[in-house]
């Protein structure tokens, strides 16, 4: 009994920590969006090999919790993965750790993720669907036709419903803004994209895939507006030539402005470089306060309780 009073104690610490952590990030605070996540703390499935937040399909296969395997480093594989329910946050931030890896020195074609009003539609965008409503961002390791730009690169594309992906000249006249990321595939450390949105204000993504906790930044853009109802997802493809594309982890966090805080939110959401603000520290001090005295108190109490069980177990008579 005293064991699990300890583990709750311990518990609480971490999640008080964890709370801390979140508030001193930029002046925004952030809750985790459970049905819009993808962790190794929680299977990616139950018992019934179902997920209750996620439809996967195609040759997308999930093994256990390490991964999500969109495509194998096989041919003609395509796969995806998307939110059973919209995403309907006004600010978000979407953190996706990732894998593109194969043993080829030729490899394809890419993968994609996905903010749209369409769902779990197999088609001819990376594995999804074409003439989407809302925002793609591609991942894109083969070059068709794009003289004088590195591969891989990572686009943006926001789509209208009607107008079709340029395949053959690897989305030009569709592109937002993008960047080339080489190195991004064999990655020597954890690759990740770091999406965040302020809604009609801005969306930028940064990456990881230099060095740990080493942001850089891959693109910014003004006036995005995403539809209110989108799904999230993340899809790929193969073709003759192929990669393994896994997803490992998804953290999305819903974000707001405290009472009192700045209201510039385009500014707010570019972090390329470094994930903490010059007045991290400040903003988050009211609550961090609170959770520090409520931890106190808590052991506190801890502290008593083991002491009185230890005092009655002494006075027990002995025989």
């Amino acid at each position: 009994m005293v064991a699990a009073f300890l583990r709750s104690c311990l518990w609480l610490l971490a999640s008080s920590i964890a709370v801390l952590a979140a508030e001193a990030d930029d002046g925004h605070k952030r809750i985790h969006l459970r049905t819009h996540s993808l962790t190794s703390a929680q299977p990616y499935l139950d018992s019934d090999m179902q997920s209750r937040w996620w439809d996967f399909g195609a040759d997308t296969v999930i093994r256990a919790d390490q991964y999500v395997r969109l495509t194998a480093d096989r041919p003609s594989q395509a796969g995806w993965i998307f939110s059973r329910v919209p995403l309907t946050a006004t600010n978000w931030e979407i953190e996706v750790e990732f894998s593109i890896k194969g043993a080829h020195n030729l490899y394809g074609d890419g993968m994609a993720m996905w903010l749209t009003k369409q769902r779990g539609m197999s088609g001819q965008v990376f594995g999804h669907t074409d003439k989407f409503e809302g925002l793609g961002i591609f991942f894109d390791t083969y070059k068709n036709n794009r003289p004088g730009v590195t591969f891989p690169y990572i686009m943006a594309m926001m789509g209208d419903g009607q107008t079709e992906y340029e395949k053959h000249t690897d989305g030009k006249s569709n592109e937002l803004d993008g960047c080339s990321a080489r190195g991004i595939r064999n990655a020597h450390v954890p690759t990740k994209a770091l999406v965040t949105y302020f809604a009609d204000k801005n969306l930028t993504v940064a990456l990881q895939y230099k060095n740990e906790d080493e942001w850089t930044p891959c693109f910014s853009i003004a006036n995005v507006k995403i539809p209110s109802v989108a799904y999230l997802g993340f899809s790929a493809e193969t073709g003759e030539l192929s990669d393994n594309h896994d997803i490992i982890s998804v953290e999305t966090r819903n974000m707001y402005q405290p009472a009192g805080g700045s209201t510039d939110s385009g500014r707010g959401g570019n972090r390329g470089g470094s994930r903490r603000g010059r007045n991290g520290r400040n903003e988050g001090g009211g609550w961090g306060w609170f959770f520090v005295k409520v931890l106190l108190f808590v052991m506190a109490v801890g502290g008593s309780y083991v002491g009185y069980t230890m005092y009655r177990a002494n006075q027990r008579p002995r025989y």
